[in-house]
């Protein structure tokens, strides 16, 4: 899927109108309205804008992934990544076990 038809579609999702997601960015509707039309592509600083007020990753948004990461998500890591390793080891120790436990128990649920 082409950048502009991504934010059409990410933009609709939000609820958000034309002139709201151009009043988050600072630009305006018209301008949004050419980027959902493929008549302007916007530059990387304004596509990254974008993203962050669609709640998505600027891969995702320019198509470089089909993977929608939500962008708490992305912050959750990144307060990870700043821990010292006891503790980020202890943690990535602690989501391994809620993930197996999950997957168990959505296995037995689908028999």
């Amino acid at each position: 899927m082409d950048l502009g038809k991504k934010l059409l579609e990410l933009r609709k999702e939000k609820g958000l109108t034309r002139e709201a997601l151009a009043k988050m960015i600072g630009t305006s509707g018209a301008i949004i309205g050419k980027y959902e039309r493929e008549e302007r592509t916007p530059s990387v600083e304004i596509a990254k804008n974008i993203a962050q007020a669609l709640e998505v990753s600027l891969d995702y948004l320019v198509g470089t992934t089909e993977v929608m990461l939500d962008t708490s998500i992305i912050k959750k890591i990144q307060e990870i990544q700043k821990l010292p390793e006891d503790d980020r080891k202890h943690l990535l120790y602690l989501m391994d076990n809620v993930l197996q436990n999950v997957k168990a128990k959505q296995a037995f649920a689908s028999k």
